[in-house]
């Protein structure tokens, strides 16, 4: 947005750098006003809103609590609602994952996924309809379910009560695989998803799930084969403070913004991170 000036200068980590504002950017819908619909003007800046968003993310306050020098909380939290109900944040995700991926050589789409579920405790502004009690980690509150390709950027997330077994959840997410990602033909998991679950997957989507059990006898953390890319995504997501615990009243709004916008963060880091020349470009020390 050109056109509108920044109200507000970077003060805190969680604002975006000029490089990190260029990947996002593009990725944002066109404005309502430059449509042939029409629509108001937009007031603020995008990257103010954007930068509002992750601060919200990375430091865990409410809506509400938002400093003085961001739009108004009004303002952020609509663009964050519509946002997320036209499904741009999952499109952000998607199109920073495969640049990644084609940066490193490899094809976009991705044909293995790992994954894995975490529950964590719900605030008492998380309904009773949407929260249940997970007896195995003793936490009274939601269960995170997500899919990370084998180098541990997110496919999908989805967010159920606590209650719901991971075999149970699976059922859906493998099916919303197998809509939005057909190319993938194998996908690994921990013991909790073996059993019929197994054979559904083959029967039905003609996809392999393959489990991976801690080795027998090991005691405290072990690094288990392919499951830990998964685990560090889950490690990945606990550094936002807006994700240690669920506060949002709808689960989209926890699978498809918070937790989507603390990974879109890590994408971007790691895209713009400056990365040291390598030895055979360094021009060689003059000989004294």
């Amino acid at each position: 947005m050109p056109d509108i000036p920044r109200c507000r200068r970077s003060r805190y980590p969680s604002d975006t750098t000029v490089a990190e504002w260029a990947l996002i950017e593009p990725l944002l819908p066109v404005p309502a006003c430059q449509t042939k619909t029409g629509g108001r003007p937009e007031k603020w800046h995008r990257r103010d809103i954007v930068d509002a968003i992750r601060y919200i993310v990375d430091n865990g306050g409410k809506w509400r609590a938002l400093p003085a020098d961001f739009p108004p909380w009004e303002t952020v939290y609509g663009f964050f609602w519509r946002w997320n109900r036209a499904g741009v944040v999952a499109w952000i995700r998607e199109q920073l994952r495969r640049r990644i991926r084609t940066g490193l050589g490899g094809c976009p789409h991705p044909v293995t996924l790992i994954v894995d579920s975490q529950s964590v405790k719900a605030a008492s502004t998380v309904s009773k309809t949407t929260r249940g009690y997970d007896a195995g980690k003793k936490i009274n509150g939601r269960k995170r379910h997500i899919a990370v390709d084998t180098i541990g950027l997110p496919v999908m997330i989805t967010v159920t009560p606590a209650d719901m077994t991971d075999r149970d959840a699976a059922r859906e997410l493998l099916w919303r695989l197998r809509l939005t990602q057909p190319q993938i033909t194998q996908v690994w998991a921990d013991s909790a998803y073996a059993g019929q679950l197994v054979t559904w997957a083959d029967d039905h989507l003609w996809l392999t799930l393959r489990t991976v059990s801690r080795p027998k006898g090991a005691k405290g953390f072990v690094v288990v084969p392919r499951r830990w890319k998964v685990e560090r995504t889950i490690g990945w997501l606990m550094n936002a403070r807006r994700n240690v615990r669920d506060y949002e009243r709808l689960p989209q709004h926890s699978e498809a913004a918070h937790l989507n916008w603390a990974l879109i963060t890590v994408m971007t880091k790691r895209l713009t991170r400056k990365r040291p020349a390598p030895a055979w470009t360094r021009q060689p020390r003059p000989a004294r």
